[in-house]
């Protein structure tokens, strides 16, 4: 992926990683639409960013992401860039049976459907331009779960290996896959989670992140040094020890 030069559709940039990563991604030149749910937010950032264009849609609703699709390939037929940013992440307890359910299918629609609806809906388009990519976001924890996030864990992992399989599929087009692999960062992703001591410091995780896009445009994954310890405790042969010190730290600290 080109750090400069594109037209990027970030649904779910309305906080958190995919704001800041919309913002300085807006800042290197590129054409910036931000997505989210709330209609009041969306008119804050865009006000507060002139540029910025921004698209009502909601993740888990696949007759709004289809009609969202539709809006921004009208406003913005150019588009070649595609970041599935929306995810949600919750502690659960598995021991109470049929009463995590309600929490565990949330999680799989908006973490798991909610990329596959979005990249349906626009990789014909994607297609069609000279030099695309689909950004997936999956998580540390997709190689090394923590103990109390499992349907989050099992989200992340679903979304690595559809990154790995798409860009299979799409080997030959001129569309790339790139996954962004979080770690812990600093965000409201969980409560405490944007003061948490282990997490690192949101703008420190962006800054990493456009330097490694600028630096190494034709990456697979998006690895921030921090994150590494977990995507290769399998491959180093210590993945015991992986698991066993992220589950000994603060619950949240492993993962974005």
């Amino acid at each position: 992926m080109n750090i400069t030069g594109n037209t990027v559709f970030i649904p779910g940039a309305t906080s958190g990683i995919g704001l800041a990563l919309a913002l300085r991604l807006h800042e290197r030149g590129n054409t910036v639409i931000v997505g989210g749910r709330r209609a009041a937010l969306l008119d804050e950032i865009r006000g507060a960013h002139p540029g910025i264009d921004t698209v009502q849609i909601d993740t888990t609703d696949a007759a709004s992401i289809q009609d969202a699709a539709r809006t921004v390939l009208e406003r913005h037929p150019d588009l070649n860039v595609l970041i599935t940013m929306a995810g949600i992440m919750r502690a659960e307890d598995w021991r109470t049976g049929a009463g995590i359910l309600p929490s565990a299918e949330e999680i799989i629609t908006t973490n798991v459907l909610g990329p596959i609806r979005l990249i349906a809906a626009f990789v014909e388009h994607l297609q069609t331009r000279p030099d695309a990519t689909i950004m997936t976001v999956s998580s540390g924890l997709a190689h090394a779960p923590l103990r109390v996030t499992p349907s989050y864990n099992a989200s992340k992992a679903a979304i690595h290996m559809l990154s790995e399989t798409l860009r299979l599929q799409l080997a030959g087009t001129p569309v790339s896959v790139v996954e962004l692999v979080p770690p812990a960062v600093q965000t409201a992703l969980m409560p405490g989670h944007d003061v948490n001591p282990h997490a690192l410091p949101l703008a420190d995780f962006v800054d990493e992140v456009m330097g490694l896009i600028e630096t190494q445009p034709e990456a697979s994954e998006i690895l921030v040094e921090r994150v590494r310890f977990l995507r290769y405790g399998e491959a180093r042969g210590d993945y015991p020890q992986v698991v066993a010190a992220i589950n000994a730290t603060d619950p949240h600290a492993a993962g974005e």
